[in-house]
């Protein structure tokens, strides 16, 4: 199995099934955890050097910070709904407090951060749509927190990918720090099928292929790019959604396509 894939597991008693810390991914800014908890559960997320922005993946949820508290919040029961999700932006040394009136599904996305901006909720009306690419390969975008939204580190989007097509392509990757011309990003991908029997495809390799590993994904894996390009493919029959977390020295996405298969661009 490759490194740079963690296959989903209970790996607490709390619910937690993903869990990717700085030093489990051997990088520096990004920490992503995904917690699934029944009605009526509750959980607690503080961090002291860190911003945190709370995807509610699905189900609705009573969330409450130091200062603000929303009441059953979450629209979506399935990410397939293509609904834009409600998040909750905090930072360093705010928790973030929630109880679950449903069956329940949150992202708490993280990097490092020392205060700038308040704790806000975003809600589904604050987040920017956009739709990439043409024939198989379109996809469509919601940006939860990128730049619909200010932020110190974090960059938060959601695509779905449509079944037998492709995104995060042509390959591109954001793994210089060299601006203008490129950003230096890491990432994560949270994947989810429908039907969530399915599997899809992501390949992570370098110039030099230092990096080359084909993944292999199925439903509830997260794959971590912490450099090189990283396109996605989904099968036929299998509609394909992620989550991608970034972050870097840098809060700007600038990247830089595989010269390879940049032709593709101008083909469309």
């Amino acid at each position: 199995m490759s490194y740079l894939h963690s296959r989903p597991s209970n790996i607490d008693d709390a619910g937690c099934i993903q869990k990717i810390t700085p030093q489990s991914a051997n990088w520096q800014y990004v920490s992503f955890e995904v917690h699934q908890l029944a009605a009526g559960e509750s959980k607690i997320f503080s961090s002291d050097d860190q911003e945190t922005c709370m995807v509610i993946v699905s189900g609705l949820a009573d969330v409450t910070t130091a200062q603000q508290s929303w009441k059953n919040i979450g629209e979506r029961m399935s990410v397939f709904e293509k609904k834009a999700p409600y998040s909750v932006y905090t930072p360093p040394k705010d928790a973030i407090s929630v109880i679950a009136n449903t069956e329940l599904e949150i992202a708490i996305c993280r990097a490092p951060a020392v205060g700038t901006y308040p704790t806000r909720l975003i809600k589904p009306q604050d987040c920017s749509y956009e739709t990439r690419g043409t024939g198989t390969n379109q996809r469509h975008v919601c940006n939860i927190l990128f730049a619909n939204m200010e932020a110190e580190k974090l960059l938060v989007v959601e695509v779905i990918t449509p079944d037998g097509n492709w995104s995060s392509y042509p390959p591109h990757k954001h793994d210089s720090d060299n601006l203008p011309l490129e950003s230096s990003l890491e990432e994560t991908y949270f994947h989810k099928l429908n039907p969530e029997q399915g599997f899809a495809f992501q390949r992570v390799y370098t110039d030099d292929r230092s990096i080359d590993e084909t993944i292999s994904v199925e439903n509830n894996s997260v794959v971590m790019v912490p450099e090189g390009y990283h396109p996605v493919g989904a099968p036929h029959g299998y509609e394909l959604y992620y989550l991608n977390v970034m972050a870097g020295p840098t809060r700007e996405w600038v990247f830089k396509n595989d010269p390879a298969h940049e032709w593709i661009i101008n083909k469309d």
